[in-house]
């Protein structure tokens, strides 16, 4: 029997070390305070898109720090940093393991762009020498598939979707999620550092919006592509407690529409922003994906010691 050994190369497990030395180095020059939150709560995630993986009698192995890292800023933490363990139900794959490494930080008073800067200095460390372009979702989008994501028609978004070999019976979300899956993100330089802006407003999540130029709304965020990997998803967060609590509800009438768990809007949470969460820019990143982008690597199994099917 031999699926008692690592899946990594000891390569790949020195390299893990090398990263996480300097990350915290990283965040040590810029006296970014690294902080520690509970990976068990009594509070998950309501985004339909992830499920949390439930421990009964205690609650939620968490998704991500970020509900607590919140509560933190809202208490005056100041600029904040989190190395830790994450838990999704339903991920396991080539590219995705139930239990996964996050790194999460939190920029008070950072704009958007000023936190894509900071994204990019970490990846000049990370990836010395691979340059970088942005681009607006809608463009990309638009260039890649020849539809407006934000005005497109819902029938036309899910005909585009469906003539790629996408399932019936999506919603306009979910075939714009489906495109950009197959056809935009595929077709960005796997060589470059691909940072695409201002995503349509129904994928804000956490982030705040803003009219585009044609009065559309859109979202606050980026996310960060390399070598067909997406490394970085960062908002201009939410600091509006009464806003949160109405994508708390709306959470959860999609999560009843697609006949999943719906999930209790975190209180302590809400407190915390009815306190007053200060005006800032966050960012998460999976360690894993850091890593296969490192090695040129396609799976997570290559960059985890013990992955799910051997843990």
């Amino acid at each position: 029997m031999s699926d008692w050994q690592p899946t990594a190369s000891l390569e790949a497990i020195k390299a893990r070390a090398e990263l996480l030395s300097t990350v915290r180095a990283f965040f040590a020059a810029r006296n970014v305070l690294e902080v520690d939150t509970p990976q068990l709560a009594r509070h998950g995630v309501s985004d339909p898109h992830i499920q949390c993986i439930a421990v009964p009698g205690h609650g939620y192995l968490q998704s991500s720090p970020e509900y607590h890292m919140k509560r933190l800023l809202a208490a005056g933490s100041g600029p904040i940093y989190q190395l830790c363990k994450a838990y999704r139900d339903g991920e396991a794959g080539g590219r995705h393991n139930p239990e996964f490494t996050m790194l999460e930080w939190y920029r008070p008073g950072f704009t958007l762009a000023q936190l894509v800067d900071e994204c990019l200095a970490l990846f000049a460390e990370l990836f010395p020498q691979v340059p970088s372009h942005a681009y607006r979702f809608r463009t990309l989008f638009a260039d890649s598939t020849g539809l407006d994501p934000l005005i497109a028609s819902d029938a036309a978004l899910i005909a585009g979707a469906e003539q790629h070999g996408a399932p019936a019976g999506l919603s306009k979300s979910a075939a714009v999620d489906y495109l950009m899956a197959t056809r935009v993100e595929p077709a960005l330089p796997a060589e470059q550092l691909s940072v695409v802006t201002d995503f349509p407003a129904w994928a804000a999540a956490l982030a705040q919006t803003h009219p585009d130029d044609d009065g559309t709304p859109v979202a606050r965020r980026f996310e960060i592509y390399y070598r067909g990997l997406e490394l970085a998803n960062g908002y201009q967060e939410l600091t509006d407690a009464d806003e949160q609590r109405r994508r708390f509800a709306r959470d959860n009438t999609l999560r009843q529409q697609n006949r999943q768990p719906t999930m209790a809007a975190d209180p302590y949470l809400l407190a915390a922003m009815d306190t007053g969460l200060p005006a800032c820019s966050g960012v998460a990143m999976g360690v894993e994906r850091l890593l296969m982008a490192g090695q040129g690597s396609d799976r997570i199994d290559a960059v985890l010691a013990f992955p799910w099917a051997r843990a």
